[in-house]
This record gives structure tokens, sequence and C-alpha cells, in this order.
């Protein structure tokens, strides 16, 4: 049991690490005098939606894996 609860601990680092790199990877709304300048232009021209929809999916997929992790080492804790 010691063996899989490193092992998960290690799993859950990683992810740990892969959240936070994943959500600052993405872009932010759109605040301030550029965004609203930015704002209106965005919405003739489309905003660019390949990296951002590609960055949203991996999020969801690794914080549901830091989420199972997390109760999984907790259900093995007790």
């Amino acid at each position: 049991m010691a063996v899989a609860e490193i092992i998960l601990t290690i799993l859950q680092v990683i992810l740990c690490l892969g959240v936070i790199a994943v959500v600052l990877l993405q872009s932010g709304k759109s605040a301030g005098l550029s965004g609203s300048i930015a704002g209106g232009a965005e919405t003739f021209f489309g905003k660019k939606k390949g990296l951002d929809d590609f960055l949203a999916k991996i999020t969801v997929f690794v914080a549901i894996g830091f989420a199972a992790t997390s109760l999984i080492l907790v259900v093995i804790s007790k």
C-alpha cells in the first residue's frame, strides 16, 4: 500500500504543476483600455480559438485527474 501511495503522490504533484501551467498559458479576459478597443474588433473579426479551446480541454482533463487522485489519496490514507 505504501508504494501505491508514493506513486499517487508523485502523480498528484505532476498533475498539480500541470494545472498551474495550463491555467497560466491560457489567455485572460480582455480588460482595461486595451480590452475595450480589442473587444470591439473581436466581434467583427472573431477571436483566435484554436489554442484557447485546446488549452481549455486539457485543463478539464488535468483538473479531473487532480481531483480523482486527491480523492483516492484520501481514501487510501484512512
